[in-house]
Parts: C-alpha cells; structure tokens; sequence
C-alpha cells in the first residue's frame, strides 16, 4: 500500500510534464506544416550527389 503513496504522484507528475512538453510543442511551432513532410517525399528532385 505505501507503494501508491510513491506511484500516484510519480504518474501524475510524468502526465504533467507530458501536457507540458505537448503544449510547448505547439507554441513551438511543431505542428505548423503537417502535410509538408509527406509531400516531399513524392517530389523528384535531381540532386546530382550520385550516379545518373
């Protein structure tokens, strides 16, 4: 039982600094360009780094 006195606070402090890292995230600007990474990977660009 003295276990949940250690367990309860410890689960409610990593939910904290969870919802705060999130809501950092956003302020951020992490969040911003969700559909920029997928749409890049279907361009073909040459970069001329190897062979042809």
């Amino acid at each position: 039982m003295t276990i949940l006195g250690f367990l309860i606070p410890l689960a409610l402090l990593m939910g904290l600094l969870g919802l705060g890292t999130f809501f950092w995230a956003m302020r951020s600007g992490q969040f911003e360009d969700l559909d920029g990474a997928a749409n890049r990977i279907l361009l073909d660009e040459d970069q001329g780094d190897g062979p042809p």
